[in-house]
């Protein structure tokens, strides 16, 4: 029997000083090869908005779509943790709202939801949540969601005072009972003074090396994705370029007649053919 990544298991990847994956996915068969492949941790992001939808930012996104993409990951799933997005406004107004739609996730596969940024009421709905039986993990740094109130994208924590509030707020969050904090867009040694001083194990995107754990976009890893890449994406494929050739092989196949062959069609009998030609 598989054993399935939990709570516990991340926790343990920091007791032990040892490093865990997070990859992003958004439909069953992405997922069923990144469990496949031994990635810890699959997160139904709210990038999907934008590499999936087409949408110009993530804040686009609302509940009942994580609903159905939350349901396709968790179904290609065996091992790795599942965690959804909680996208914008879905948790901001009132803590029962935000406890309703956080428990949709649950209820349709996630074994946890992560909430971004961090304020008295964020705190409330991370405490609330987690006394309910719902995993949380916090997003600090820059956060998407809180993009025009940042004034753009822009790296967080570069001074002194500014590292000192992303590690107050994560302590909060954490004591809240989040059980990991997401760090995203910050300085490597940042991230490193911030790691070291909590309990729960970090997760890096664009916050170097030193975080318990470290995610990136599929699509940015599989090259697929080409409108931008962030500077932290490493990529391993060019699938892309990939899915252009193969559907221009094809468009080339069924315009010059070679598709389908005849291994790759279906025929009646003799008999059949001579009672439909003859037909009169």
């Amino acid at each position: 029997m598989i054993k399935k990544v939990s709570v516990n298991s991340i926790q343990k990847f920091k007791d032990r000083d040892e490093k865990f994956s997070v990859l992003t996915a958004y439909d069953y068969s992405t997922a069923k090869y990144l469990d496949e492949a031994g990635i810890d941790v699959i997160l139904i992001g709210d990038s999907l908005a934008m590499v999936a939808l087409g949408y110009n930012d993530t804040r686009q996104i609302g509940v009942e779509e994580m609903q159905i993409f939350t349901r396709a990951v968790a179904r290609g799933v065996s091992r790795a943790m599942v965690i959804t997005d909680m996208p914008y406004m879905s948790y901001h107004t009132d803590v029962k709202t935000a406890l309703e739609n956080t428990s949709l996730m649950i209820k349709n596969g996630a074994t946890a939801v992560k909430i971004e940024g961090c304020n008295e009421h964020t705190i409330q709905v991370v405490k609330r949540c987690v006394e309910c039986g719902i995993p949380v993990v916090s997003h600090l740094g820059f956060t998407p969601q809180f993009l025009n109130t940042i004034g753009g994208y822009n790296i967080q924590g570069k001074t002194y005072d500014a590292t000192l509030k992303i590690l107050d707020d994560a302590q909060k969050l954490q004591d809240a009972g989040a059980f990991s904090i997401l760090l995203e867009m910050v300085p490597e040694e940042s991230a490193k003074y911030i790691t070291e001083n909590l309990r729960v194990p970090t997760i890096s995107c664009g916050a170097g090396k030193y975080c318990t754990g470290q995610v990136l976009v599929s699509d940015d890893v599989l090259g697929k994705y080409s409108d931008f890449t962030p500077k932290f994406a490493r990529k391993y494929g060019d699938m892309k370029n990939f899915i252009i050739d193969c559907a221009k092989r094809f468009d080339e196949d069924v315009k010059s007649g070679m598709f389908p062959s005849d291994s790759e069609v279906f025929h009646v009998d003799e008999e059949c053919q001579k009672m439909l030609y003859c037909r009169k």
